[in-house]
């Protein structure tokens, strides 16, 4: 499942990352990832998996959609 602009956001923002941070971590330019947060450009589904493996590396977990809708939340520290 691509994530979408809003987890993007909602991702950085429990990990207190700038557009910045994660365009460093992914490997993916900072227009990119600004562009695809206020859903201006949907980049290639690479471009949203490196985005996506960054986040997660720095322990993000993406929630698929369910009856309340898609969400995120941080990895349980252990």
């Amino acid at each position: 499942m691509p994530i979408s602009p809003a987890q993007c956001r909602a991702g950085r923002a429990l990990i207190t990352w700038s557009q910045d941070q994660l365009s460093v971590a992914s490997k993916v330019a900072k227009a990119t990832i600004a562009n695809f947060e206020v859903a201006k450009r949907s980049p290639y589904d690479r471009t949203l998996a490196d985005i996506q493996a960054a986040l997660e590396a720095a322990g993000v977990i993406f929630i698929d959609e369910d009856a309340e809708g898609p969400g995120v939340r941080l990895r349980k520290a252990g």
